[in-house]
């Protein structure tokens, strides 16, 4: 056994830089949605190449509200992946519309062709999920929704810093190949962080407009603009709206996140070819897929046990690399299977490559607070694990060094 530090499944990188920034917001007396979040708001839309951008305080707040001000709601059908965190089916629920699960494709991503199949005359929206940083195939999306009328909401909250085939996820502009809102994540273990929070971005100005004032309470002026424009106080509630605001303390940490995250995917991308490289031509495993022509975020290294050539479980593996001091997760529970969904409409189209997938995922441990030393521990405590557990009728006893 090692008497290494226990390795976390995720640590996040904060610098003096987020320090100096939230100290700074401290002391500027301005504690909620300020200054600092318009600022926030203006660079993440630079960076992704959005003409609008709004600061909500989750991924979930962002959908849900995407969804509200497009008028999606009761009698309506929203088609998304059953791969995915419950929070992107539970803004369907809230808006009163039904979840409608399209199975996944070889590379865990909803597949075009099972949205197809999916399409009814009450469909109103296709929510593809960019799962673990690796991006959807959106030209075969945004084709299916401009053939039947269907909004494009994406779920892009482990794809902050991806790009799909030269552009960022999150770029927007009036045209055929732009989805009409994507919601990002910031939370702790993402890719960038803000300890909680989200972005939404739109080519759409009436759009943007109507998801802020929502965020907001359903007012028409919110409170910074109120208080920059000096003297004037009055507002008027023109909507049911939410609570959904980010604070300036929050985005003090997003804004210098934000100008990491190049070299945060780039350590990130490094360690996953770590991965690869250790774990390559083992047939007990298969790696995460890629993208040759897109950019993988890497938020997630998810590695797919085959179990048949193991003597042991998903569980029995996730235990064997705890004892050797390496934390893991599992991405995700399907729909389906979580017992609230069970007795709901959204599990009754059959999902059965997700349901296949999900015994053998295991994530592994990926992120830049991580050493080179550490992943390559990683990845030999791995190796170790399926060679001393071969299905070849005998077991081989080894403990890592």
């Amino acid at each position: 056994m090692r008497n290494n530090p226990f390795i976390p499944f995720h640590v996040p990188s904060i610098g003096e830089e987020e320090v100096r920034e939230v100290e700074a917001t401290l002391r500027s007396g301005w504690l909620t949605t300020g200054p600092r979040t318009a600022q926030f708001e203006k660079e993440f839309g630079a960076y992704v190449r959005a003409p609008h951008a709004i600061a909500v305080n989750s991924c979930t707040a962002g959908l849900h509200v995407a969804f509200a001000a497009l008028g999606i709601g009761r009698g309506d059908e929203v088609i998304t992946t059953p791969l995915t965190f419950c929070s992107t089916v539970h803004t369907i629920l809230h808006v009163g519309a039904k979840p409608v699960m399209a199975d996944i494709g070889a590379d865990g991503n909803i597949d075009p062709e099972e949205i197809a199949r999916a399409i009814t005359p009450r469909t109103r929206a296709i929510v593809p999920v960019h799962f673990g940083g690796l991006p959807c195939e959106m030209k075969a999306i945004w084709a299916l929704a401009r053939k039947h009328g269907l909004f494009v909401i994406e779920d892009a909250a482990h794809a902050a810093g991806t790009h799909y085939q030269g552009r960022p996820i999150g770029m927007s502009e009036d045209g055929e190949d732009a989805s009409d809102a994507v919601a990002f994540s910031f939370y702790a273990t993402k890719n960038m962080t803000t300890g909680e929070g989200g972005m939404i971005t739109t080519p759409r100005e009436s759009l943007a407009a109507r998801m802020r004032m929502l965020s907001l309470h359903g007012m028409n002026r919110d409170a910074w603009k109120r208080y920059s424009e000096r003297g004037n106080w009055h507002y008027e509630v023109v909507d049911t709206g939410f609570k959904y605001n980010l604070t300036d303390l929050q985005s003090a940490l997003g804004i210098q996140q934000l100008r990491k995250l190049d070299s945060f995917i780039e350590t990130r991308t490094y360690y996953a070819k770590i991965y690869n490289q250790v774990l390559a031509g083992m047939e007990e495993v298969e790696l995460p897929a890629d993208a040759p022509r897109s950019r993988h975020a890497w938020h997630l290294y998810v590695l797919r046990l085959n179990l048949n050539m193991l003597n042991i479980d998903r569980g029995e593996f996730i235990e064997e690399l705890r004892r050797r001091g390496v934390g893991s997760s599992v991405h995700f529970i399907p729909i389906p299977l979580h017992p609230y969904f069970a007795r709901m409409p959204v599990a009754q189209r059959p999902c059965p490559r997700a349901l296949k997938l999900y015994p053998r995922i295991v994530s592994l441990p990926l992120y830049p607070a991580m050493t080179e030393e550490q992943v390559r521990y990683v990845a030999d405590s791995v190796k170790d694990i399926l060679m001393s557990h071969k299905r070849d009728g005998r077991v081989l006893l080894h403990e890592a060094g």
